[in-house]
């Protein structure tokens, strides 16, 4: 199967320093990959290359086996890319489906606002994701984390994502809330969508993710199937940079 995304020998530097050093990585559809590693790994780095944040000093980005040119997040969007950052970038004053189509408004035959047409689309896609969502009229600071996330992923979704990035996207949720998030995933996994999930906790990725991926020093230490690998395999990757299964 041809993989939804490919990163082949991708590098960027920024004053002198290497962030990310001839890394490879992809993505194959209904796949979720987890990047790994210390703050400065590079993860995140590689991830903003993708999403269009930063500019590639070298390498070669492929989107469904094309040559993709990814210069501006824009870039990213026509490519069905789309980025849902930890800070979640919601209007708090605004409902869900005002969030929803946030500088992408739907409107009627006269110009206007069509508010009805979009709640109702706002309804359509809940049910499908988070069927338990019901606070549609209520502005989002009103809304749980888990909540929130789930208006951020409908959003993503909703403007036929392919590919989603998640950052972090269970930091500071309650146990009930981290559980509805990781509910959120494998409906997307369903669906088709590949998602690249970035995370600092290892037991969470290793219930998450199909294949884990960790970096060190802007370099990949070693991506492998969650099946093949223990946490303490993880671990060592992490902190040693060194990949037990490559050794074995």
């Amino acid at each position: 199967m041809t993989p939804l995304v490919e990163m082949k020998n991708i590098s960027i530097a920024f004053g002198g320093v290497q962030a990310v050093d001839n890394v490879s990585i992809d993505l194959h559809p209904g796949e979720v990959v987890g990047l790994l590693g210390h703050n400065g790994a590079g993860k995140s780095t590689l991830i903003k290359i993708l999403s269009g944040a930063y500019k590639m000093d070298s390498g070669e980005i492929r989107i469904n086996g094309e040559k993709a040119h990814i210069a501006s997040p824009r870039d990213a969007r026509n490519y069905n890319i789309e980025t849902i950052y930890q800070t979640l970038a919601l209007a708090d004053n605004l409902d869900a489906a005002s969030n929803l189509f946030l500088g992408r408004e739907l409107t009627n035959g006269l110009g206007f606002v069509d508010d009805d047409r979009m709640e109702a689309e706002t309804r359509k896609i809940m049910a499908r994701l988070n069927p338990n969502f019901k606070k549609l009229k209520e502005p989002v600071s009103a809304l749980s984390g888990g909540q929130r996330q789930s208006v951020a992923i409908a959003r993503a979704v909703y403007f036929n994502a392919k590919i989603l990035i998640m950052d972090e996207p269970t930091a500071a949720l309650g146990v009930h809330e981290t559980a509805m998030v990781a509910e959120l995933i494998h409906e997307l996994k369903k669906q088709g969508l590949g998602i690249f999930l970035i995370s600092h906790d290892t037991r969470e990725m290793m219930e998450l993710c199909d294949r884990v991926a960790v970096m060190k020093n802007g370099q990949m230490v070693g991506a492998e199937r969650v099946e093949d690998v223990t946490e303490d395999d993880i671990l060592s990757m992490i902190i040693l940079g060194k990949n037990p299964k490559a050794a074995a």
